[in-house]
């Protein structure tokens, strides 16, 4: 993978990216690398974490790169890692709110038990990571905070309640943080994709009609990939994008 838009702000800059062992996370790793930004990710798939960093290790010179086994519904250990990172590459001057798990569920499956855990796995801890990043970021002078939201509940789809309402509150949140986090130059945007083709889709949801149906509501016939959100990634941390903020920047071929 290779992008060809190139930052110079972030060379040097740590970045920290949460479910950053495949999909959408493991292209913006590589992505943020290719930038020689110093890169730190999160993930509980230590087996395919290790396999990142092994194939990061083979296809960079010197990659800045730290993994860090992590369960984000455990709130203190993703503070314990955020100060670890500090200590390891320095301050925190990108975070990316990307973990997320959009398992389907049909409403009598709900408990307030699994609606907990939605909630727990989407939501809860982009606010942990952001106040936990925020002293970091300020002894930078600011930051860029992107929180991954989802078309989904745009497009009220059904099959995932918990899931939807989740990323929902991503754009609340980003709203919610941004007038005080301003006040210390720190940035904080939602980043939408549409539907991505991950391994995970591809593996479990789109099969020829959902493909189908993918065509016929894209203004834009290709498929968005993973590099698409990286790309607008990229232009969000960078200093490029310096009075972007409060903002949801939509990343889906043009959905109808």
């Amino acid at each position: 993978m290779k992008l060809s838009n190139q930052y110079p702000t972030l060379s040097g800059k740590t970045v920290f990216i949460t479910g950053g062992a495949t999909g959408i996370g493991a292209c913006l790793v590589e992505a943020f690398l290719q930038q020689g930004a110093k890169v730190a990710f999160v993930d509980i798939l230590d087996n395919e974490s290790n396999q990142l960093v092994d194939y990061i290790n083979k296809q960079y010179i010197d990659p800045e790169l730290k993994f860090y086994h992590c369960d984000l519904v455990d709130i203190p250990a993703l503070q314990a890692v955020i100060a670890q990172v500090e200590v390891d590459l320095g301050p925190i001057g990108v975070l990316i709110n990307n973990a997320a798990c959009d398992e389907r569920h049909k409403i009598e499956q709900l408990t307030p038990e699994y609606w907990d855990r939605c909630i727990n796995t989407n939501l809860k801890h982009y606010f942990f990571a952001a106040q936990a990043v925020r002293v970091q970021m300020c002894k930078l002078g600011g930051g860029s905070i992107i929180n991954l939201g989802s078309m989904s509940w745009h497009n009220c789809q059904g099959g995932m309640a918990g899931y939807t309402a989740a990323k929902a509150g991503v754009m609340g949140l980003t709203r919610g943080l941004v007038a005080d986090l301003g006040k210390d130059h720190i940035r904080i945007n939602t980043l939408t994709p549409g539907w991505v083709m991950t391994k995970r889709q591809l593996t479990h949801w789109v099969d020829r009609n959902t493909a189908k149906y993918i065509e016929d509501n894209q203004c834009i016939k290709d498929y968005v990939m993973p590099e698409d959100i990286a790309a607008m990634a990229l232009f969000l941390a960078s200093d490029d994008s310096k009075l972007c903020t409060a903002q949801n920047f939509i990343v889906d071929g043009g959905w109808i």
